[in-house]
């Protein structure tokens, strides 16, 4: 048997979790077709020929954001057999919303209500047989969080069964008038070859969405308008809000039915504990002690013993020695030995050594975000942006950037003013992300004693650097103007779970690794080149060869900054390919422990500055000229973001002179 299936419903009502435990985690990643939308599917356990598609989080099926858009254009042109649609059981009133519309639609469709274990905390009871019958439609309750819960078999099971069954029951939702005047809309659709989906494109007519796209008559849309208007005079008020307005009314009447609310009153846990992380004065404090602890376990306890194995054991003697011996029983030429062992595996190695306390800092980062930590910083951000003139819509794309530049830098298009777009557009690449997490390890391993200062200053540098730029720019007439308004949901706590924490996290290092083997590794063969060879093309050492020639053209340039080195503004260079490279070049320039010495700690605090904040890779800035679909923002964001870059650089340098060479 085969079947399409689409995962539905809200933002955090567990879609996703719903999705890893049908597919068992295997699911293919990609993006919709000419969108920059994340698109899941895989196949059902047991059930090869059963494709599950997990649909991006909506909250209607009035599209305002590219995953609306999406999310609506799939379930309309794609057609699948069955949704299964999402509903978080503890916010049951507003996901109902997506529910009532997605019965329109005409798709046999199963509704999960995930997180019942929460609503078990709380004391509300829901009646899930009464529930299924108001909705016209099996209802399951289910907790996605325990991957051990049997109802997600047999909601799989049911979905299956479904296919080719009666869709949900749609009529009713509305007040008779309302009833009567989309009724008469269906029937001029209907007229006039509208044969799908007629309830829906019926609402969407009546709302006058404009969105919707359909080849009718003039005189059947003249028809259809005097309908509109004659109902919108009788219920005196605009189409849309006649149709918002009572679909709320139908999901109380469903919620006084099917839902008996615990009265004992009182805060919930999740109220407590927000009393607290989100508190006006100890936001901030609480915060930084979260972020420090994540870099202290991740750069300066666990992540620095397997690290230090890595290098010092792994990369230092054994796979060294290993391909020495290889290269000696198969005498191979000088310049191949040299080309490997000081090429490949010096570069290479310097940068996958420092994978442990990426895989670490990717493990802590997804368990804050998957307990609903992450999102309660995205409110607290919104309320300190706000007070420089910033949207609290810009941090989202800036916590989505501390994993990928490109993501976070696409993740802008959802803010609507122009101006706040560009702002952020410009300065999300200021948030590390996990390809400078290589430098900032470098630095600190090798001029800070592995402190957890550096890595998680070089965080709070980065939220610094973007609330400074933006209360500069936005004293600019090119960027002035009140900030976007801000609205999320802020989900229930609940205990991280671990085996998503370490997919996500093992997800997020092989990707480095891949990079590490193919695009890092070219790079650190054309820097032992360079730096091997004279404009000769003969071998000459290292201070005359073309690399360093490059490097002391631009040298001088830095030396206010304090790392004038050829080798360092070299390194700067290659970072513009891939920030990995920094690492990658500084292994073949400066091999086992040279590093230390080769400049002072206030300089290698500047240089780690400047390569966090500097123009980000040639990926990420491809992804600014495309979102920003002009080449002079495109230049004007890639030059404020290197001149911030040096000035920040060249400030804290000095600034460290001032206070006696500390940082």
């Amino acid at each position: 048997m085969e079947a399409k299936i689409a995962l539905a419903g809200n933002p955090n009502s567990g879609k996703t979790t719903v999705f890893n435990a049908l597919t068992g985690g295997r699911g293919h990643v990609g993006n919709w077709p000419g969108v920059t939308v994340e698109k899941k599917d895989g196949a059902v356990k047991g059930h090869p020929g059963i494709i599950i598609e997990d649909l991006p989080g909506i909250y209607s099926l009035s599209p305002y954001t590219p995953e609306e858009i999406v999310s609506r254009g799939y379930l309309i042109n794609e057609k699948p057999d069955v949704i299964i649609n999402i509903v978080d059981a503890s916010n049951l009133e507003r996901n109902l919303y997506l529910t009532t519309q997605l019965a329109e639609i005409g798709i046999p469709m199963v509704i999960a209500l995930n997180m019942t274990d929460v609503v078990e905390k709380t004391g509300d009871v829901i009646d899930y047989g009464k529930l299924s019958e108001e909705l016209g439609a099996p209802v399951f309750g289910i907790c996605a969080v325990n991957g051990r819960d049997l109802r997600l078999a047999l909601l799989a099971d049911k979905a299956i069964e479904m296919k080719g069954k009666n869709p949900p029951k749609a009529e009713g939702c509305f007040s008779e008038k309302t009833e009567a005047a989309l009724r008469k809309i269906m029937d001029l659709a209907a007229k006039a070859g509208i044969a799908e989906s007629p309830r829906f494109y019926a609402v969407k007519l009546f709302e006058r969405d404009k969105e919707i796209k359909l080849s009718l008559p003039p005189e059947v849309s003249e028809e259809i308008e005097k309908i509109i208007q004659a109902c919108e005079k009788e219920l005196d008020d605009d189409s849309e809000s006649i149709i918002t307005v009572e679909r709320y009314d139908r999901i109380a009447e469903i919620m006084k039915k099917c839902v008996k609310l615990n009265d004992a009153g009182g805060l919930s846990a999740s109220d407590k504990i927000d009393r607290v992380v989100t508190h006006r004065v100890l936001a901030l404090p609480i915060f930084a002690l979260v972020m420090f602890f994540v870099y202290f376990v991740s750069i300066s306890a666990v992540g620095a013993w397997l690290t230090d194995w890595v290098n010092d054991s792994l990369f230092g003697e054994i796979i060294p020695g290993a391909v020495s011996g290889f290269l000696a029983s198969v005498n191979t030429a000088e310049w191949l030995n040299s080309l490997i062992l000081d090429g490949i595996v010096a570069g290479v190695g310097a940068v996958l050594g420092f994978l442990p306390q990426m895989f670490v800092l990717f493990f802590c980062l997804a368990a804050l975000e998957d307990c609903g930590y992450m999102a309660r910083i995205a409110f607290i951000m919104d309320r300190i942006f706000r007070k420089f003139g910033l949207s609290g819509k810009s941090f989202i794309p800036m916590l989505v950037g501390t994993g990928c530049g490109v993501p976070g830098i696409m993740a802008s298009r959802t803010i609507e003013s122009p101006a706040d777009r560009r702002m952020t557009i410009t300065t999300t690449t200021f948030m590390p992300c996990s390809a400078k997490l290589p430098i900032i390890a470098l630095i600190s391993g090798a001029f800070f004693g592995d402190s957890a200062l550096v890595p998680s200053s070089a965080y709070f540098l980065g939220v610094a650097s973007i609330i400074i730029s933006g209360v500069a720019l936005k004293q600019t007439r090119l960027f002035a103007g009140e900030a976007s308004p801000f609205i999320m949901e802020l989900p229930a706590y609940h205990m991280p779970r671990i085996g998503g924490a370490l997919r996500v996290a093992g997800e997020r290092a092989v990707s480095f690794a891949k990079r590490a083997g193919t695009f890092i590794t070219l790079a650190t063969v054309i820097v032992w080149f360079l730096s091997g060879y004279g404009f000769d093309l003969k071998p000459a050492e290292v201070d005359s060869s073309i690399l360093a020639f490059i490097g002391r053209g631009a040298a001088p340039l830095f030396r206010p900054a304090g790392f004038g080195s050829w080798q360092a503004v070299v390194a700067s260079i290659t970072g513009l390919m891939a920030k990995e490279n920094v690492v990658g070049t500084m292994g073949v320039l400066y091999p086992g422990d040279s590093l230390a010495s080769a400049m002072t700690p206030r300089a290698a605090y500047a240089f780690l500055v400047f390569n966090l904040l500097c123009a980000p890779c040639v990926a990420a800035m491809s992804a600014i000229a495309k979102e920003m679909n002009s080449k002079k923002w495109t230049a004007f964001a890639i030059g404020y973001q290197c001149a911030f870059a040096y000035a920040a650089a060249v400030i804290v340098y000095r600034l460290g002179a001032i206070f006696g060479g500390g940082i």
